[in-house]
């Protein structure tokens, strides 16, 4: 029987809070550069856009990398589980259906980090708009398609 991770276990007995800032970080299944097409990479987009107009989060930055995305977030709906777990359920869905592919897309679980109040978020967005450039994906963070912060 294959291990399961336990990282869900880390979340038993926490609350989500709205009007927190959160840093969240999901993984695709063994890591596979799925968003490389960016393409596929625009379903997971709409799916991140679609949770902010429909007022659950307040999105303040984005980047979806090849294997993963990171999102800087404020949660406006109060269960942050159902916020991460619908946007990659229908962006696994999308996936799958636009490529024919079958099975998980995503890791299970997710990571997050609750920011602090009163703690500047500016530097936590830098961080995750300049994933591409540390990961040698582009010279230029305007080369790469898939990311945005609200402060632009």
């Amino acid at each position: 029987m294959p291990v399961q991770p336990n990282s869900h276990l880390l979340r038993a007995g926490r609350c989500s809070e709205v009007g927190r800032a959160y840093l969240l970080t999901a993984v695709v299944h063994h890591r596979q550069p799925v968003f490389s097409d960016w393409k596929l990479g625009r379903l997971l987009v709409a799916e991140l856009r679609r949770a902010h107009e429909e007022r659950q989060v307040n999105s303040i930055a984005w980047v979806v990398m090849p294997d993963h995305f990171h999102w800087l977030m404020q949660l406006e709906s109060p269960d942050l589980g159902r916020v991460m777990g619908s946007v990659k359920s229908r962006c696994a869905l999308k996936v799958n259906q636009e490529t024919g592919r079958q099975g998980p897309l995503w890791q299970t679980g997710y990571h997050d980090r609750a920011i602090r109040d009163g703690e500047d978020l500016k530097p936590f967005a830098r961080y995750i708009i300049a994933n591409p450039l540390r990961a040698g994906l582009v010279e230029r963070i305007g080369d790469y398609p898939l990311w945005d912060a609200c402060w632009l």
